[in-house]
């Protein structure tokens, strides 16, 4: 049995004040100096760390927004003085989709690597859009043996990227043709390039140094590449470049070193991979297919065509379909390419990975279940290094989280406890699953649920289709 995938991770506190959700009100007019205060009664011991918080204190914030929400001291106050309230620069972080909930949980796990637990509990929507309107099947949860990450039983994550033949022909006991070529990954996931909306700070350097850490891949431009660097020999292993039409031609010993490239998909696109296996037959190649109206069917036919390996399918950075007056979601146009390429007998030869609107760990396991082999991340990551995610992120504006002032091992190892705290959370839900491979989670929709399917199905007899 290989050994197990393990990502070594520490602590990694924040540069900046926490902006918290809650914060406690306390009215001490009327305080009755109770002998027991309730305060002292605090799930999380945030009373006893106040005096250090005022003695040493450096911005309001701090004291004000460490509240984790247990509502403790609220409903136990015989005197009703304490009041809970929600911190309105809280409330402006990210926008509608990449919600304050999102980026608080993100800098949560990339401080702590460790699965996110809050003392308020879930209190959102049962339902919504986008992947908040899927849900999965926990019906393993009681099995001890596939308890997660605390489990006896052996969970891989590891996936293989590339083109696998359809059947194996032998012959005295060899293959009889030359298999394609393959790459393995530990766990579902792929760094992808920074998004051109968010230009704070310059992070090539810190991805690459993720990527290694992790053992796992970061796709980059040719543009942000020191061909000379001292450390190529061990970047290089895990490094994508990404090959559009202008870029430059890689030096022969940088591409014999380098397992995957990608390209943006275009009319030439199959000329273009010709060219290029003809020099480099060993790289698996990654077509990238952005998702506007005609990208799910485009997806599908380049699938037919030996000469690809790989479909990267990108929606925005939202999840939605690009251009569209009406977009579908990710999760939805997956769920179409999936069931195409089954019903064309092509899913079990190509790889598909997806990127955009991929927020939490939980939707890297659902696209995963909607067919895709993995996924790539970006904002994420940004998140990670305490990102607001701003609309304003430009050269020459103030950052609000000082992103063009952190350090190497700073932003190395926020990104590397996010991803750790990721890795745990799929082995988690695989292992209340029942599921021991990630491989075997792909396209496995019957471990999930879906809303519009169990509305359409319970109601959809009375009422008619939603509109």
């Amino acid at each position: 049995m290989p050994e197990k995938y393990h990502i070594e991770t520490r602590p990694i506190p924040p540069r900046l004040a926490r902006i918290g959700k809650y914060g406690v009100v306390d009215w001490r007019e009327d305080c009755a100096r109770c002998h027991n205060c309730v305060k002292k009664a605090c799930v999380y011991d945030r009373h006893r760390q106040e005096l250090d918080y005022i003695r040493n204190l450096s911005d309001v914030d701090s004291l004000f927004f460490d509240c984790m929400g247990c509502f403790s001291c609220v409903q136990n106050c015989t005197k009703g003085l304490l009041g809970l309230v929600v911190n309105p620069v809280y409330e402006s972080l990210g926008s509608h989709y990449w919600a304050p909930e999102i980026i608080q949980t993100t800098w949560m796990q990339a401080e702590t690597a460790k699965i996110p637990v809050s003392g308020a509990g879930y209190r959102g929507p049962f339902t919504g859009a986008g992947f908040d309107s899927m849900w999965t099947d926990m019906s393993e949860i009681v099995r001890p043996t596939r308890d997660g990450i605390h489990g006896r039983e052996y969970i891989s994550t590891a996936v293989d990227i590339g083109r696998k033949p359809p059947f194996l022909a032998l012959k005295d006991e060899k293959p009889d043709a030359t298999l394609p070529p393959i790459v393995s990954l530990p766990m579902p996931l792929i760094i992808d390039m920074g998004s051109p909306q968010h230009t704070l700070p310059k992070l090539g350097p810190i991805l690459r140094e993720t990527a290694a850490r992790t053992g796992l891949i970061s796709i980059v431009s040719p543009h942000d590449w020191l061909f000379d660097s001292d450390d190529a020999e061990e970047d290089l292993n895990h490094l994508a470049f990404h090959l559009d039409p202008e870029a430059r031609p890689l030096p022969k010993d940088v591409l014999d070193r380098t397992r995957l490239v990608e390209m943006p998909d275009s009319p030439d696109v199959l000329e273009r991979i010709r060219k290029f296996k003809s020099v480099s037959p060993e790289i698996v190649v990654s077509v990238k297919v952005a998702l506007d109206p005609k990208g799910s069917k485009r997806a599908v036919e380049l699938a037919d065509f030996q000469e690809i390996e790989v479909i990267h399918v990108a929606a925005d950075p939202n999840g939605n379909e690009i251009g569209a007056r009406n977009p579908r979601f990710i999760k939805d146009m997956i769920l179409q390419i999936h069931t195409s390429l089954v019903e064309n007998g092509r899913r079990d030869e190509i790889t598909i990975i997806a990127s955009g609107g991929i927020a939490l760990a939980e939707h890297m396991a659902k696209v995963i279940i909607c067919g895709a082999d993995l996924v790539t991340i970006d904002l994420p990551l940004l998140i990670a290094l305490e990102c607001h995610l701003c609309n304003h992120c430009e050269p020459g504006t103030s950052c609000p989280a000082k992103l063009d002032r952190i350090d190497l091992e700073y932003g190395v190892g926020r990104m590397t406890n996010l991803i750790a705290a990721w890795h745990d959370q799929l082995v988690e839900v695989m292992g209340a699953m029942g599921i021991r491979e990630v491989r075997r989670l792909r396209g496995d929709v019957g471990r999930a649920m879906f809303f519009e399917q169990l509305e359409e199905e319970t109601f959809g007899k009375l009422f008619g289709t939603r509109k």
